[in-house]
């Protein structure tokens, strides 16, 4: 599993190659993880199915956060671990997935922007009014005419607030409505939904201190409340029980991130109620490797592989462990089998097995470790630790300029564009002139950046 850093404050670190750890994105905290992907892929898919969106273009973002939260931003749908760990069935987090699918089916944050301008438009009116006013009065000695400037000037803030306020209320509830027709399209229960709203109000996440609905960025609790208890229990679907594959995948991803951000005791309080559980087990097994018993680790993974030999996620949790061990050659038949039992042929496997390799250190592996990579990289461009370990790989070859041009694109995929540009222009002093290659750093070079990047 890997974070990537976005927006909140970065909590712990871990190796570079692990199967969950910290890359460099932005400031937000963002989870690299494949096995945690390909579940959030699978609640995605249908949903977009249903929205009448397309696959293609759409990024489901996982931020390193305990809240229980997600949100849209352009054409990405953020969704925090704290929502997948704190969601006790899938349910839960794909009403979740639901709700953020359908603000973004709505177009709701453009016109959100539009909603901001328009204030902003009328604030910026209202206030240029009030000062002439005050203006006004002071030149005529008219006192009443400059009070009433100061109550325009003073007033316009508070009606532009309410003013957006209002229109994410509407959108909000959209949403819930959206969120409700999809799930009914594919047939699922809308109980996650009311479930995760109750939630999110016993986090008191949408409550306001001053207890003023208009100042709410959402609609007021009871309000969505009442009408999700309504219209969630109207589904024909709403008493459908979870699918115990699809809740076995859960529980196991719940394990993972608790053992990665809060280690074993995190796990056994989470799964407190199935201690011998497979989730549990995993979840310790994890926790064992993240305390540095690599022996112990190793034991308890290969149990689980007993338990169930063609879980991908067990064999690649195996393969981090010989990594942190230094059995690198190991680690990489164990990342290749793991890649075998993928069916979401996910390019982090692919640029693992590749990773090790380079780790490894054989010369006669170098080329391999960079097929390999760069086929992660082809499925899976946002992963600046790939990139690095291609560095070296081409290094390795005595290839200056591809190890270059690679360090580049590392920094060019986490936003370090003048860092990128450095390397770019080191890259072409090695490559020959109108290669793909070459075009490729000029390419980066050339690239306008703002100021403040």
């Amino acid at each position: 599993m890997r974070f990537t850093s976005y927006l909140l404050a970065l909590v712990f670190a871990f190796a570079p190659n692990a199967a969950m750890a910290i890359q460099a994105r932005g400031n937000v905290p963002v989870v690299r993880d494949a096995e945690i992907e390909g579940l959030v892929e699978d609640y995605v898919r249908p949903l977009l199915g249903a929205a009448g969106l397309s696959r293609s273009g759409i990024e489901v973002i996982l931020v390193n956060d305990p809240g229980f939260n997600a949100f849209v931003s352009g054409r990405r749908i953020f969704i925090n671990t704290g929502t997948i760990a704190g969601s006790e069935r899938p349910s839960e987090t794909i009403g979740v997935l639901a709700h953020e699918i359908g603000h973004l089916a709505g177009g709701h944050q453009q016109r959100l922007r539009e909603q901001l301008e328009r204030a902003s438009t009328i604030a910026m009116v209202a206030t240029a009014l009030g000062v002439g006013a005050i203006a006004t009065g002071a030149a005529t000695g008219q006192r009443e005419v400059a009070r009433a400037g100061s109550g325009i000037a003073a007033g316009t803030g508070d009606f532009a607030r309410r003013l957006v306020a209002r229109y994410q209320r509407g959108e909000e509830t959209t949403a819930d409505r959206a969120a409700l027709t999809y799930l009914e399209k594919t047939k699922q229960s809308p109980k996650g939904l009311l479930d995760g709203f109750e939630g999110l109000m016993r986090s008191n996440m949408f409550s306001t201190s001053r207890g003023d609905a208009y100042l709410s960025s959402h609609p007021m609790p009871q309000d969505r409340l009442a009408f999700l208890q309504t219209a969630a229990k109207a589904s024909p679907y709403y008493d459908k029980p979870e699918d115990p594959t699809l809740q076995e995948r859960h529980d196991l991803a719940r394990a993972k991130i608790a053992a990665y951000t809060g280690g074993a005791v995190a796990v056994q309080r989470l799964f407190a109620k199935q201690p011998f559980g497979l989730a549990t087990r995993y979840g310790i097994a994890i926790a064992t490797h993240l305390n540095g018993s690599p022996s112990d680790a190793l034991t308890k993974f290969d149990a689980l592989i007993q338990t169930q030999p063609k879980n991908p996620w067990f064999h690649e949790m195996r393969g981090e462990v010989l990594m942190r061990a230094g059995r690198a050659r190991e680690a990489a038949d164990a990342y290749r089998k793991a890649a075998s039992l993928d069916k979401s042929k996910s390019g982090v496997l692919q640029a693992e097995i590749g990773q090790a390799l380079v780790t490894g250190g054989d010369p006669k592996s170098m080329k391999e470790a960079v097929r390999l990579i760069k086929a992660g990289l082809q499925s899976d461009p946002d992963n600046p630790t790939a990139y690095r370990f291609l560095a070296m790989a081409y290094g390795r070859l005595g290839d200056v300029g591809a190890a270059d041009l690679a360090t580049a694109e590392g920094h060019w995929h986490v936003g370090a564009y003048r860092d990128a540009k450095v390397f770019a222009a080191r890259a072409q002093q090695n490559l020959k002139p109108g290669t793909p290659l070459w075009r490729q750093a000029e390419d980066i070079i050339n690239t306008k950046i703002s100021p403040k990047t």
